[in-house]
C-alpha cells in the first residue's frame, strides 16, 4: 500500500474516534434540559463560521453565495432533521445503539439509489441489503425487547442522511468539498435560526462553551474525513468508518454508564460486513462510493 494510502487510513480512524464525542456532548446537553432543536441551531451555526475561511481561501468571497441554493437548502433540511432525530434518540437510548441503528444508512443508499440515481443495483448488492436489514432487526430485536421512542429516531436520522448523501451525489464536483460543507451549515444555520426562536433557551456560560466545541468537533471530524480522501480512495476509507462504533461504545460506558449487549455487536457486524460488500461491489464495478462529509 503506498504511504498516502496509510495516511488516509491514519486520518479517517482519528476522524471516527473524535466524531462520537459530538454525540457524547449532544447527549450530555440533551440531560442538562437544552432544547434538541438548539442544539441543532449550535452544531450548524459555529460549523457555519468554522467553515468560512475554509470556503474563502478555496473559492473567494464568491464561494459564500451557493451556485445552487435551492439544492442546498433542501440538503440543510435533510441535515437537519438527521441531526435533531440523532440526537433526540440519544435521549433514550446509548450512543452506541444508536449509532448502531443509524448504520442502516448505506444499505438504505442502495436501496433508492436506482430510484434517485438511475443506478443498476445487481442481484448480489439486493442480497447484501436484505442481510443488513436482517442485522438492523437483531438489533432492534422487535417484539423481544422493549422499544424506546429511540429506535424510530434513528431510523429517521439514517434514512434521513441516506437521501442527503444521495443529493450530495448528484450535485458531486459542482464545489469543492468543503465549499459545499460550508454551504449545508449556512443553509441549516439561517433554517435553524428561525425554528430555534420557538424554543429557545438561555444558555449558560458552559453550555455556549459546550456549543462551540460541539461544532468544532465536528467540523475538525469533517476536515479529517476531508484530507483523508485526500490521500486514499472512498472505496478503501468507507468501510472504516464502521470503526467510530468503538469511541462511541467506550463514551456511552465511561461517561453514562452504557454498554450494549451481544446481540448488538451481533448486528452491527452484520451491517458492517454488508457495507463492506456494498462498497467492494462499488470498486470492482467503478462506481465510486459517496463521500460522506457530514455526520450529525
Amino acid at each position: 500500500m503506498r504511504s498516502g494510502g496509510l495516511i488516509g487510513i491514519a486520518l479517517m480512524l482519528t476522524a471516527m474516534a473524535v466524531l462520537p464525542f459530538l454525540d457524547a456532548i449532544a447527549k450530555y446537553l440533551g440531560q442538562q434540559g437544552v432544547p434538541v432543536l438548539q442544539i441543532v441551531w449550535a452544531r450548524l451555526f459555529f460549523g457555519a463560521f468554522l467553515t468560512m475561511p475554509f470556503a474563502l481561501k478555496l473559492a473567494g468571497p464568491r464561494g459564500l453565495v451557493p451556485n445552487l441554493p435551492l439544492i442546498h437548502a433542501a440538503r440543510a433540511s435533510l441535515l437537519i432533521a438527521a441531526t435533531a432525530f440523532f440526537f433526540a434518540a440519544l435521549h433514550w437510548q446509548s450512543i452506541a445503539d444508536t449509532l448502531a441503528i443509524f448504520f442502516v444508512q448505506p444499505l438504505i443508499v442502495t436501496l433508492l439509489s436506482p430510484l434517485v440515481l438511475g443506478e443498476k443495483v445487481g442481484i448480489r448488492r439486493w442480497v447484501a441489503v436484505l442481510i443488513g436489514f436482517i442485522g438492523t432487526l437483531i438489533i432492534i430485536r422487535p417484539g423481544f425487547q422493549q422499544l424506546t421512542p429511540g429506535v424510530p429516531l434513528a431510523l429517521g436520522a439514517g434514512t434521513s442522511l441516506a437521501v442527503y448523501l444521495l443529493m450530495t451525489r448528484r450535485i458531486a464536483g459542482s464545489a469543492p468539498a468543503m465549499v459545499t460543507t460550508f454551504y449545508t451549515s449556512l443553509c441549516g444555520a439561517i433554517i435553524m435560526s428561525v425554528i430555534v426562536l420557538f424554543v429557545w433557551q438561555t444558555p449558560t456560560p458552559a453550555q455556549w462553551g459546550l456549543f462551540i466545541l460541539l461544532s468544532a468537533i465536528a467540523n475538525g471530524g469533517h476536515y479529517l474525513i476531508i484530507r483523508a480522501y485526500d490521500h486514499a480512495e472512498a472505496s478503501l476509507l468507507a468501510p472504516l468508518a464502521y470503526s467510530e462504533i468503538i469511541m462511541a461504545t467506550v463514551l456511552g460506558w465511561y461517561i453514562f454508564g452504557d454498554f450494549p449487549d451481544a446481540w448488538t455487536f451481533l448486528g452491527v457486524a452484520i451491517l458492517i460486513a454488508c457495507a463492506i460488500y456494498i462498497s467492494w461491489r462499488e470498486r470492482v464495478q467503478h462506481v465510486e462510493p459517496i463521500r460522506d462529509f457530514e455526520q450529525p
